[in-house]
């Protein structure tokens, strides 16, 4: 096992807000919009199975989180409203979501653009 993984100390769910809170072991604390987690779901259906293959998810605005079950000691999976439960969210993937959280979220609104799709 790898001595330097970061760990989350703390994850919380806020469904009125739909925000998912996570605090990690390196004192770094993200808070994730579930459309954002929504639309970098790790699952095949989001990323494909191969570079060049993810599928733009739209009209996820209003998407929530219903449930966070762990999965062992290393991920979580996130259960969203819109019937979406298959990507496993590790701990390296979420700390890397949060970190690069406005890159990220900004590349995917011009990606909407580019496809010809807005947000409610």
């Amino acid at each position: 096992m790898r001595k330097n993984v970061v760990r989350p100390t703390d994850i919380k769910l806020h469904q009125k807000s739909r925000i998912l809170e996570v605090i990690f072991t390196d004192g770094s604390r993200f808070e994730f919009p579930a459309e954002y987690l929504r639309v970098y779901s790790p699952s095949a259906e989001v990323r494909g199975h191969g570079p060049g293959q993810e599928v733009l998810q739209v009209g996820k605005e209003s998407v929530n989180i219903i449930g966070v079950e762990p999965v062992g000691t290393y991920a979580v999976v996130l259960r969203f409203d819109d019937g979406h439960d298959t990507g496993i969210y590790s701990w390296d993937l979420l700390h890397n979501l949060g970190v690069h959280q406005d890159k990220l979220w900004n590349e995917y609104l011009n990606r909407l653009k580019q496809a010809g799709h807005g947000r409610s």
